[in-house]
């Protein structure tokens, strides 16, 4: 998952919306449907909002490097979808309220929300900084709460919408270490499991993506060998799953362990 801090770029990146907005639409079954994923700029996320885009989804996109985000959005664009990538702190309720109304005035009402910005922290609890654990609960858990609370009402008003949270197995089990990340991802499976009972009854779906070790930039515990974890890809696709499954049932929770055990 990529970490995504606090920034002082606040404004949007017009110029990244406009560049893609000429491109010939692509076909595909989320055509027609547009997805906000945070972090999507690179790891994970980008992986992901590339998946919706070749499935036809116009995708907007966040992060705090502009020109990570202004590469992404090429190879977005590249699938013929509109694009809007904007600059953006999560964690920042101004900043989280600006990205949202400028990804819907550029591409329309969010239909699929990928909560997918994360920033990993391990070492024993005593010692940490309540600074370290300010950050990591404010991007792995208030962000969701931001976002999510900035694109529920449109979903609300149109009575339809995914949310899919890219939470962790360390928020379903605890090892040494790990305790600040821990408690991050456990209270971000409370919050999913809540939301998603609070949005049923409007057509919103809520769910959780629990990734167990995967190979991207994110700070693990330690060196991974590729051959041995998962992939940003292997998420991509679990969350492509949710995102085309029938419109009478959701997927509230979905493990992912890589098939060779390490």
């Amino acid at each position: 998952m990529d970490s995504i801090g606090k920034s002082k770029e606040r404004c949007a990146a017009p110029s990244m919306t406009e560049a893609a907005r000429t491109a010939p639409r692509a076909p595909g079954v989320l055509a027609g449907k547009v997805a906000l994923i945070t972090g999507g700029n690179r790891g994970i996320g980008k992986a992901i909002a590339l998946r919706l885009a070749q499935l036809g989804a116009d995708v907007a996109i966040c992060g705090r490097d502009r020109e990570a985000l202004r590469a992404a959005a090429g190879e977005l664009a590249a699938h013929g979808v509109r694009v809007h990538a904007q600059p953006a702190d999560v964690t920042s309720s101004s900043e989280v309220e600006a990205l949202v109304k400028a990804s819907q005035a550029a591409l329309g009402g969010i239909a699929i929300l990928v909560n997918n910005a994360g920033m990993g922290l391990f070492g024993p609890l005593q010692e940490k900084s309540e600074q370290e654990w300010d950050s990591v609960m404010n991007t792995n858990l208030k962000s969701v709460f931001l976002v999510s609370r900035a694109v529920i009402p449109g979903m609300v008003q149109r009575k339809s919408g995914d949310i899919i949270n890219i939470s962790s197995l360390a928020g379903k089990n605890t090892f040494a270490g790990g305790a600040v990340y821990c408690a991050s991802k456990w209270g971000l499976q409370g919050l999913s499991g809540c939301m998603a009972e609070d949005l049923r009854g409007y057509g919103i779906r809520v769910s959780a993506v629990c990734p167990g070790s995967v190979f991207t930039e994110f700070s693990g515990t330690g060196r991974k060998d590729p051959g041995k974890v998962l992939s940003a890809d292997d998420v991509a696709h679990a969350v492509a799953m949710i995102a085309t499954q029938g419109p009478r049932s959701f997927l509230s929770e979905v493990h992912l362990r890589p098939l060779s055990k390490t």
